[in-house]
């Protein structure tokens, strides 16, 4: 099928999707999932005011590049900004005419349902600036949220922080190691006057939730621990876990596939008694029911028990072949 052809299905298939979208004001959200929809590692997006076209396998050729900007105009004409994140380590390559760099470079604010985020498409980082896939994620958190206390771990800009601040939480606590990603989480906590209410701590998630669960900070075999915020142990009503495929630090290592486990059980032990933990998996070779039965085999070992769990499934812009998404969400309710 040709790029024309399948960029019109995915538009076609998206009508009662936008229509809603308008609906709910909300600016951002992805328009062609190339993956699943005809053109391996082709992402096109809406952030607020502008496109954004990512590309992670092959670069476009002008001629595509042209074609696709025809038909978002015939859509919503807006400025068009391309990525060309083709090349190793899914790094930006690609050089930007003046006025289209400055679109990118410029901080402006879109909203999900309401709630305003800052998006800037080109920034020290590589990921824009919310994830549009965890749309399903901040809309749980926000709706329920109402008079909790709630732990946001490997925060990022705080997209689930916020909702959670926005839905009525009376504490958000935002953990994350980056002092450039916690900065936008604080701009999207005042963007919706909810700063009094969220606490930003930079942080190795490890150390974090190791003292916040009352463990031991611990650290890998012969690594010399940097410094880290002193915490005291306690435990929130609902916390968010969200943590990347794969990281490595003296204080531990992230590994989706053969350890989740291993951040999990702290997270859990600082989750109340009839409170609920969110847990994130992204990496699309692991099966969901294993993961969820590993998930349940840990709180038991804790002496506790899954009251209810809940799938949190992405939304009609992030289709997938056989319904099993990769990025795998469950809410569980613990004794």
């Amino acid at each position: 099928m040709s790029l024309l052809s399948s960029l019109t299905n995915a538009i076609t298939s998206r009508q009662q999707f936008l229509l809603s979208a308008e609906q709910s004001n909300t600016s951002c959200y992805r328009l062609f999932h190339g993956t699943v929809e005809g053109k391996q590692g082709l992402n096109i997006d809406r952030y607020g005011d502008a496109w954004l076209i990512q590309t992670f396998h092959q670069s476009l050729e002008q001629d595509e590049l042209e074609l696709i900007t025809q038909e978002l105009n015939k859509l919503i004409e807006l400025p068009v900004v391309y990525n060309d994140r083709s090349k190793s380590n899914s790094r930006v390559q690609n050089q930007l005419v003046e006025d289209d760099n400055d679109i990118a470079t410029t901080q402006t604010v879109m909203h999900e349902n309401g709630i305003a985020f800052t998006t800037k498409l080109r920034h020290e980082g590589q990921d824009p600036l919310l994830f549009l896939d965890m749309r399903i994620g901040r809309e749980y958190v926000r709706d329920n949220s109402q008079g909790k206390t709630v732990l946001n771990l490997f925060s990022y800009t705080c997209g689930i922080g916020t909702a959670a601040a926005v839905g009525g939480a009376c504490k958000v606590t935002n953990v994350d190691f980056s002092s450039f990603a916690l900065a936008a989480g604080k701009l999207n906590a005042e963007l919706n006057n909810v700063s009094e209410r969220c606490e930003f701590i930079q942080s190795d998630v490890f150390p974090a939730i190791r003292q916040l669960a009352g463990l031991n900070v611990g650290g890998r075999r012969n690594q010399r621990l940097p410094k880290y915020p002193k915490l005291t142990a306690q435990q929130f009503d609902l916390v968010f876990l969200d943590p990347p495929r794969y990281a490595k630090s003296p204080f531990g290592i992230v590994d989706l596939i053969n350890d989740y486990q291993g951040l999990f059980k702290p997270a859990l032990l600082a989750t109340n008694s009839g409170g609920t933990i969110v847990c994130c998996n992204n990496v699309a070779k692991v099966d969901k029911d294993t993961w969820f039965n590993q998930l349940v085999r840990c709180v038991e070992k804790q002496g506790r028990q899954v009251t209810k769990a809940q799938w949190l499934d992405c939304h009609q812009d992030f289709p997938s072949f056989d319904g099993n998404h990769p990025l795998k969400i469950v809410a569980l309710t613990l004794s």
